[in-house]
């Protein structure tokens, strides 16, 4: 009992943790930089939780049960998918193209900035009298469509992709028994999706705040996630490609 307490618990916490790694938390920042309401943006980040934890347990499974040995070279280039995913997720938002891509596959009139304040606040608000929980939450996603639901869940994927053997090399290390480290897995990707839900409400307070009250500041606020987005990415491509070799005939890599 006290050795599942432990992995419940350390698990969790971990998986909290791992949800303020800096590439995440300027992932969702810049998903989450054209929300106007907190409770989508909470939604945004279950969404990337869920992605990244079904890569992680299904990686980091095959790594624990199957002894699954990944070389460096595809662990580097899992590892610079997550760089190319910040570059084009930060030159989509100083493009216009997140825009765009929510227009033409939610069917949203004008520009996000453009929608009433009234109708950005229903979602935080739905029938908080007379509506249960799994009832609000339904209407909330029926509210963003199915492309504001997808896209973090896909750069969740990406993200798993990159740390799934690192966790997995952990657990091995650590815990013996198999289903021990399954299980494990499962409540570090529990701990992360809540993490990350907790980290985007409190990164789109700024953003729907402004929204609603100063448009000049919100788009300057928009403006700087997606250059942090463009920058850091560019300098994790770089970092993968030339510091640790993927580019060159001798890739080192150590999973992190």
């Amino acid at each position: 009992m006290l050795s599942l307490a432990a992995i419940i618990v350390v698990g969790f916490v971990l998986g909290m943790r791992h949800a303020l790694d800096p590439d995440h938390v300027i992932a969702v920042t810049t998903i989450v930089s054209r929300q106007r309401s907190t409770a989508k943006a909470g939604l945004i980040g279950v969404m990337w939780g869920v992605g990244h934890t079904l890569t992680i347990f299904l990686v980091g499974a095959a790594i624990i049960l199957f002894n699954v040995v990944i070389p460096p070279r595809l662990g580097l280039t899992m590892e610079l998918a997550v760089g190319g995913m910040l570059i084009l997720l930060g030159i989509l938002n100083l493009t216009g193209g997140l825009r765009w891509l929510h227009e033409r596959f939610t069917g949203a009139a004008g520009t996000t900035a453009a929608i009433p304040a009234q109708a950005d606040m229903a979602s935080d608000t739905l029938n908080r009298k007379d509506a249960k929980l799994p009832s609000r939450v339904w209407r909330v996603c029926a509210s963003m469509g199915f492309y504001n639901l997808v896209r973090p869940l896909v750069v969740g994927l990406v993200h798993g992709l990159a740390g799934s053997a690192a966790v997995a090399l952990l657990v091995i290390t650590t815990i013996r028994q198999p289903w021990w480290a399954i299980a494990y897995l499962l409540l570090f990707g529990v701990g992360t999706i809540a993490g990350m839900m907790a980290i985007t409400l409190l990164i789109s307070g700024p953003f729907v705040f402004t929204a609603r009250r100063f448009s000049g500041w919100n788009q300057k606020l928009t403006m700087a996630s997606g250059l942090l987005s463009l920058g850091f990415g560019l300098f994790i491509s770089y970092q993968i490609g030339f510091v640790d070799g993927l580019f060159t005939n001798h890739p080192q890599w150590t999973p992190r």
